[in-house]
């Protein structure tokens, strides 16, 4: 099988993923186990990040984190951090279209691994599943891409 795998002819636009691991996972319960006993209804709040690097010549790393902090009045109940991140190989692709793949494809193809991280850990910790919504990627792209854009005005008036 190894033998039928070529390489692409020189110049050819290729993309590919390397691997998909998770890269940093936490689960606090600091205030357990008293506030277990708590009948109140909990408040979530859920924040999420993205972030790409270069690693080396045509191959990035991709983290989506999730941090989903729970809390029963003002104390926390259960704190979770997750980061999930892909590898990808990225070459002969024009640089205004990697910013595109780096910023909605690749986040888009590691977000169900972090969904499904973040929902086990809450359950294998004795708490319902917390279920992170689907992300629009392309429109936090275009937002940002925006706001870089209107930043750039500014500074140049």
């Amino acid at each position: 099988m190894a033998d039928e795998i070529q390489a692409a002819p020189e110049g050819t636009p290729v993309f590919q993923i390397q691997r998909m691991y998770l890269k940093d996972l936490s689960l606090e319960q600091p205030n357990a186990p008293h506030i277990l006993l708590e009948q109140q209804q909990p408040q979530v709040d859920i924040n999420l990040a993205l972030s790409a690097e270069n690693v080396t010549d045509g191959i990035f790393e991709v983290c989506v984190t999730a941090t989903v902090n729970t809390k029963v009045g003002d104390k926390t109940l259960f704190l979770v951090e997750a980061k999930q991140a892909g590898i990808f190989e990225i070459r002969n692709v024009p640089q205004d279209q990697v910013e595109g793949i780096l910023g909605i494809v690749c986040p888009q193809m590691v977000y169900p691994y972090l969904r499904a991280i973040v929902s086990d850990v809450c359950t294998r910790a004795g708490f319902p599943p917390v279920l992170l919504t689907e992300v629009n990627f392309q429109a936090m792209f275009e937002a940002q891409q925006a706001q870089r854009a209107a930043q750039g005005g500014q500074a140049v008036n």
